[in-house]
């Protein structure tokens, strides 16, 4: 059997090699150091100077070496000068070039300069001020040897000049050299040894940073290049919206059109039946992608407000009562009391709650789904609990990530893109709320969102009531007049096959002048529904404030295939309502019910 070879096991080992601007750091961290050298001699030259002078020694020699120091310290100065101005204007290669072993050599004279301190001092001197001039020149060297040897060729200069000194140790010491001169040698050599571990640690620390800044210069530019690819995406979304909703707005219409003709049918029920929740899925499938776009571009905003429980859980009864039966599921839900309210985007925790009750009825081949909400102190914990299959645990942490989807989840349900979930993670993070899950494998879920509640005190929502669930009844019945006005004649068809098919007297019109002659034929409609884009500009909320201003009594919705426009939010703004595409009819058919009762009770 042959033993498999990681690929990285294969690639050679990266060199610790620092480029050539990582030199020139090294170097320049050198040079300070040498610098502060050269500045700290003239005042040790006089320490020492007058010591020596106080053990009746001839301090002359010493006096003039400090002095010595002063244009050497304005020189170094210069030099270090004219070092920064051609680092700043040269490459790091000619840098290195021209300065490497100019400082080498100053370097080595200041090395040197420090081992003449010996010569200087020999006559006259005790044998404590020698010791101590050697133990001061050891721990120079021992110092420089952490600080200096970042550019190890100028250490190494500096470290020859000032090992010269050894060569004098007979005369410095005349009585005791033969131990003092092998034991410098030897702490020598350490000190150097341990310089060369201390450079190996510099050109290591320098080949990381230079690593991880090359890493961080990637992914930045990577996420630059994701972020501008999201950006493309959810532009092209945004501009794309309504020509993408447009056929699937037609093909949901047509669907609950043809199903209405065809429910007596036992042939036919079936198949349209399952027409029906196919349109259904696509519809939830385009709304949640579209959703999800909506919200990574930022143009979705959180505005929290009192949202009642009772009616957000009544709203998805009337949404998934219907698709659970189709699906031989029961679909409980545990109401709470109508002074229950939530402190959240309306908009954000409806469309997470009802992604959760979609993804739990998918999900759920026998048994049901409940859906209740729970009080945990300051907070509302709204559940949906499900019989299905569950969640294997090292799936559990990847479950709401956007196109994620289980080992098994293609089998449970096909045709899913993983998205439902990552668009209640990301309502759920516009809100500033939690959500999280439960699951055993076999046994079934639970996901969970915690909202914050609302106190009593609070803008209590305005409630609006609902229409009653027609479990069963295969149509509504409904009577009353509706304008449409579309500028596409497939969609205008599908509005007039499912509106008639419901029983309302309907008139189509491509556009305000033609809705103009049906008002002047005495056609007053109790509904206006009118797309946002009607052609050649036209502003579809304009003619429809139009048409509202000429129907007083009339009630009236935008249309929309876009996702975030002015004129949308201008209408938002003034109170119209906006029904997004492809509009839901079983939504559709609740607010027609809803208006003409409504109309009809004089309310």
């Amino acid at each position: 059997m042959t033993t498999p070879v990681s690929d990285t096991a294969s690639d050679p080992p990266e060199k610790e090699t620092p480029s050539d601007e990582g030199r020139v750091r090294l170097l320049t961290a050198s040079f300070t150091r040498l610098r502060v050298g050269v500045l700290a001699m003239p005042f040790i030259g006089m320490l020492f100077a007058l010591l020596f002078a106080w053990q009746g020694g001839n301090p002359a020699g010493l006096l003039a070496w400090s002095a010595l120091y002063v244009p050497a310290l304005w020189g170094v100065r210069r030099l270090h000068q004219r070092y920064l101005q051609d680092q700043a204007e040269r490459t790091a290669a000619d840098v290195l070039a021209t300065w490497q072993r100019r400082l080498q050599k100053v370097a080595l004279c200041h090395g040197l300069a420090l081992a003449s301190t010996v010569a200087l001092t020999m006559d006259g001197a005790t044998y404590d001020f020698m010791l101590l001039l050697h133990v001061t020149l050891m721990g120079i060297a021992a110092i420089n040897a952490v600080q200096m040897t970042a550019n190890l060729p100028m250490y190494r200069a500096q470290y020859v000049g000032m090992a010269c000194g050894l060569v004098l140790m007979p005369w410095a010491f005349p009585d005791h050299w033969y131990f003092a001169l092998p034991m410098a040698v030897v702490m020598n050599i350490v000190i150097y040894q341990s310089s060369l571990n201390v450079q190996r640690f510099f050109v290591r620390q320098m080949v990381l940073e230079e690593r991880s800044r090359d890493l961080a210069d990637r992914y930045r530019a990577a996420s630059s290049a994701a972020l501008e690819a999201l950006a493309e995406k959810n532009h092209f979304l945004g501009a794309a919206a309504h020509d993408l909703r447009q056929p699937v707005h037609a093909m949901a219409l047509l669907a609950e059109a043809i199903a209405l003709h065809g429910q007596h049918d036992a042939r036919l029920a079936p198949l349209l039946q399952q027409w029906r929740l196919s349109m259904r899925s696509v519809n939830h499938m385009f709304n949640t992608l579209l959703d999800l776009s909506r919200i990574e571009s930022g143009t979705m905003k959180a505005r929290p407000a009192a949202v009642s429980i009772a009616q957000l859980l009544d709203e998805v009864g009337l949404q998934f009562g219907e698709d659970a039966r189709a699906r031989g599921l029961a679909l409980r839900l545990r109401r709470a009391q109508p002074d229950a309210l939530l402190w959240a985007d309306p908009a954000l925790v409806r469309q997470a709650l009802f992604n959760l009750v979609h993804n739990a009825l998918r999900y759920t081949a026998h048994g049901g789904v409940l859906v209740a909400a729970r009080r945990r102190g300051g907070l509302w914990c709204l559940g949906v609990w499900d019989t299905g299959t569950g969640v294997g645990e090292q799936e559990q942490t990847r479950i709401f990530e956007a196109f994620y989807r289980g080992e098994t989840a293609h089998a449970d349900a096909p045709g899913g893109h993983g998205l439902g979930l990552a668009v209640v993670a990301r309502c759920v993070a516009l809100m500033g709320a939690r959500q999280g899950m439960r699951s055993r494998s076999g046994r079934g879920s639970c996901f969970w969102i915690a909202v914050p509640a609302a106190l009593p005190a609070d803008i209590v929502p305005r409630v609006v009531p609902m229409a009653p669930d027609r479990a069963g009844t295969p149509s509504p019945g409904l009577r009353g007049r509706c304008l449409v006005v579309d500028d596409e004649p497939q969609v205008l068809q599908a509005w007039m096959a499912l509106l008639d098919g419901w029983g309302l007297h309907v008139r189509t019109a491509s556009g305000l002048q033609q809705a103009w002659e049906h008002l002047d034929a005495g056609f007053v409609p109790d509904v206006v529904l009118c797309d946002e884009h009607l052609g050649q500009g036209s502003s579809g909320f304009t003619a429809l404030r139009a048409l509202l201003e000429r129907c007083p009594g009339a009630r009236g919705a935008m249309v929309s295939g876009e996702i975030d426009t002015p004129s949308l939010r201008e209408a938002q703004d003034d109170g119209y309502l906006v029904l997004y595409k492809p509009v839901d009819p079983q939504t559709l058919q609740d607010l027609l019910i809803r208006w003409l009762e409504m109309d009809k009770n004089g309310l």
